[in-house]
């Protein structure tokens, strides 16, 4: 046998006049879109002021939806207003939080100082 015949093909370059053939492959890189459904499960549960937590968690579902679907942009916009349904709730989940608790100290200072004036009141006749 000749020993060309036992050697294996050299890779590069075509080594004869036929038609060199090219294959493309696509390769889609996946992008990375934050759902934001644990931050609207959270608001929902704890901070539902004005319903938003739930709101922004149904945007967060519509947006994980689109995602599953390959729908990039449109997981992108339902992730974006759920992410700001999601600050809104927070502040003024937070403000109104603070805004009760400061509510109910002065109330509770009021009738304290009520009942220690009537307490006075009612020791300073007998």
């Amino acid at each position: 046998m000749i020993k060309e015949e036992h050697d294996p093909p050299v890779m590069g370059a075509p080594q004869g006049p036929a038609p060199v053939a090219t294959t493309v492959i696509n390769i889609q890189t996946e992008t990375y879109v934050p759902d934001h459904i644990v931050w609207s499960l959270f608001n929902t549960v704890y901070m539902n002021w004005c319903c938003l937590g739930f709101v922004a968690f149904a945007y967060a579902v519509k947006s994980r939806d689109r995602k599953m679907v390959g729908d990039v942009i449109g997981a992108q916009t339902y992730a974006s207003t759920a992410k700001c349904l999601n600050i809104w709730a927070l502040v003024l989940g937070i403000l109104l939080t603070i805004g009760f608790i400061v509510l109910l100290v002065i109330a509770y200072m009021t009738a304290y100082n009520i009942i220690l004036r009537v307490v006075q009141n009612s020791r300073g006749h007998h």
